[in-house]
């Protein structure tokens, strides 16, 4: 089946098609590291990593090529290092750090090239100047601007109308514009300010040219797979497409244009003011990564999310009985065959490759997930044949891959706790169960019921079975 993506461009469902047959190139916007990220912002990086497994799942790792950018110099990072006397060098570098090991535990894989703005500065320029020179950007009390009445196609994208353009463009009102829609490409620098020397000055670029630059450094003049948050369409992304498109000519740039929808907490938007503001770093103090993961996970990508407390219980408990099972089945052999399911004791292809094929549909291979999930519980309780059993394990777990999830030994997954939390260390609970296999064995049932109550009050929940008690923290 073919990968079917919906094109922010088109307004629908299209075929993957790449630009060059048997190869993907894909661009999503990264960071601007100045704090750390924000839980909106790990949305796009769970949403396209589950899409850049995907794609090489389908393509093969060698023949996907993903870039993710860090901007490293932007007015955000400015006002921080003057808000805390830190030096912008040491702002970048600290928060860049952060949001890597963040994004890590949250199961993302690294990105194949991770540019940066700082790296890119002669690129821009010559962007820039090529823009002077079709006539499609001017020079202007020291800035360089883009002329967006020379761009006859410009909107098309977000598809504003010219007064809701004019309204987005207000953000910076300068009298120097030839029109109130035109946006900067290059401004100066001065004092402490971070800047280089170009042609139009001392100066920094606009933070609009720098992904046109990063992108046709790492992926060319046309790609396949540009991606972002719905909150980048304008004036982000559209002023993008403006800048490629009239540097290298109609029918350029990406080709396929990926939104994920907005993200609320408990229903309300997600500010300071409000007290609601959640860091993916605190987050991951209360909550492992792949809890967080799958709760993103459960809402598709392109519908708005509503991040509440309930959510993350209830991925915690999917992902419990996913791992219980797999503790279960921890004897069964994994199958040496492709990602299957079974009917009818015929195997088929994966539904969870399909589901995601189907723009991504993750709510749906979670729940073809569960469906393995639930036929080999039920297989291991009921003495089904290891052939079968194996089968099913095998595609349990490289279907919950294709997600990033059931990346650990379910010991390890069970043995996790919060940061900071007081309590039972597991060799203080390995002990009790010991004592309490011992009194069970001698028949003191008092003692081993209130060992058992006393984890239980601990958080430590106890299961017995064939192969002797395990535990899990609650």
């Amino acid at each position: 089946m073919t990968i079917r993506i919906y094109n922010t461009l088109a307004r629908e469902k299209q075929d993957l098609e790449p630009v060059t047959p048997g190869r993907v190139g894909m661009y999503v916007c990264g960071p601007t590291v100045y704090d750390y990220a924000h839980i909106g912002n790990a949305r796009p990086v769970i949403v396209f990593d589950v899409l850049y497994r995907l794609l090489r799942h389908e393509f093969g790792a060698g023949n996907v090529k993903y870039v993710r950018n860090i901007t490293d110099v932007d007015d955000k990072i400015i006002a921080a290092a003057d808000e805390s006397g830190e030096e912008i060098a040491s702002i970048t570098a600290r928060t860049t750090e952060a949001f890597h090991a963040d994004v890590a535990a949250l199961g993302a894989l690294p990105p194949d090239e991770e540019p940066r703005a700082t790296g890119h500065i002669p690129e821009m320029i010559a962007l820039i100047e090529d823009l002077i020179a079709k006539d499609h950007a001017y020079e202007a009390d020291g800035h360089v601007l883009f002329d967006v009445s020379s761009m006859a196609g410009y909107g098309r994208l977000s598809r504003h109308s010219q007064d809701e353009l004019i309204a987005g463009s207000r953000v910076e009102v300068a009298p120097y514009k030839r029109n109130p829609t035109d946006f900067v490409l290059w401004k100066p620098s001065t004092g402490s300010q971070p800047g280089w020397d170009g042609p139009w000055g001392f100066g920094r670029p606009g933070w609009h040219l720098e992904c046109s630059a990063m992108s046709e450094k790492h992926l060319g003049i046309n790609f396949d797979i540009h991606g972002g948050g719905q909150d980048l369409i304008f004036p982000h992304h559209e002023n993008e497409i403006a800048q490629s498109t009239c540097s290298h000519g109609a029918g350029t740039f990406a080709k396929y244009w990926m939104h994920n929808g907005y993200l609320q907490v408990e229903g309300e938007k997600m500010s300071k003011s409000l007290g609601n503001f959640i860091t993916v770093h605190d987050l991951l103090k209360a909550h492992h990564g792949e809890t967080i993961r799958l709760a993103m996970l459960m809402t598709h990508y392109r519908r708005p999310i509503n991040w509440t407390a309930d959510g993350l219980i209830e991925a915690k408990n999917i992902l419990d009985g996913w791992y219980g099972t797999l503790r279960r089945a921890q004897d069964v052999p994994i199958a040496d065959k492709p990602n299957l399911e079974w009917f009818d004791g015929k195997p088929v292809v994966s539904p969870v490759v399909s589901e995601l094929q189907n723009d991504l549909s993750t709510p749906g291979a979670i729940q073809r997930l569960s469906n393995i999930e639930k036929r080999l519980s039920q297989g291991v309780e009921g003495g089904i044949s290891f052939e079968v059993l194996s089968v099913e394990k095998e595609a349990l777990l490289s279907g919950a891959d294709l997600l990033g999830l059931l990346q650990l030994n379910p010991e390890d997954w069970f043995k996790w706790q919060p940061e900071g939390t007081a309590g039972l260390s597991d060799a203080d609970i390995d002990a009790l169960i010991e004592e309490r296999d011992g009194a069970r064995a001698g028949k003191n049932f008092d003692r081993a019921d209130e060992i058992r109550d006393r984890l239980a009050e601990a958080g430590i929940l106890l299961e017995d079975g064939a192969g002797g008690t395990t535990w899990r923290r609650a």
